[in-house]
């Protein structure tokens, strides 16, 4: 198998795959379109499954140069200022994660602090660590189809323990707040 390298054709699949989650979202379909899809969707897979690797050979959620680090189920989030105590960026949730009356599915919300936190929790030359909990406030609807602007802020550090609390706003309104107990990992722990 060739090594990874920048990946330009893997992010472009993956791209390609959040539109057809998007697509696929946001249809009705009659049953001989949607046995078609599905036709062609179980033909991609058997093309793919002779490539499936051991988890530490992934391309998909270890590939930082690909938005969302190649993980098709990761709202992305562009980072517009980084350092070692905070992260902005912005975040536009597609109608894969549409709950309900144009707002975004509450569960998608927690994922994207989730994963914004994470990369803040071991940002520098920390050490990585695992989520232990991640709580999070909804304040007002948080909006499908319409760019949003996150905020994360390393809060304090307590031995292993990392505190962080995150921030989802639309426009000048908060839809979200998050604050989250992130633990370093100890040498060799997985």
């Amino acid at each position: 198998m060739p090594a990874l390298g920048p990946e330009p054709e893997f992010a472009q699949l993956i791209d390609a795959f959040r539109v057809l989650q998007d697509t696929v979202s946001s249809v009705r379909l009659p049953d001989d379109v949607a046995k078609q899809a599905r036709l062609e969707v179980e033909q991609l897979n058997h093309l793919l499954e002779p490539y499936i690797v051991p988890e530490m050979d992934l391309a998909a959620g270890r590939s930082p140069g690909i938005p969302g680090r190649g993980q098709a189920l990761l709202p992305v989030v562009h980072v517009d200022e980084a350092d070692e105590s905070h992260l902005a960026g912005r975040v536009t949730f597609g109608r894969y994660y549409l709950g309900g009356f144009g707002a975004a599915h509450g569960g998608a919300i927690p994922l994207m602090f989730d994963e914004f936190m994470g990369r803040l929790a071991h940002a520098g030359d920390r050490p990585m660590s695992r989520t232990a909990y991640l709580h999070v406030n909804y304040r007002n609807i948080t909006p499908i189809g319409v760019e949003l602007r996150v905020e994360a802020r390393f809060d304090r550090e307590e031995g292993r323990k990392r505190f962080l609390v995150g921030k989802l706003y639309d426009g000048s309104t908060l839809t979200a707040d998050a604050d989250g107990l992130f633990i370093a990992l100890q040498p060799g722990q997985p």
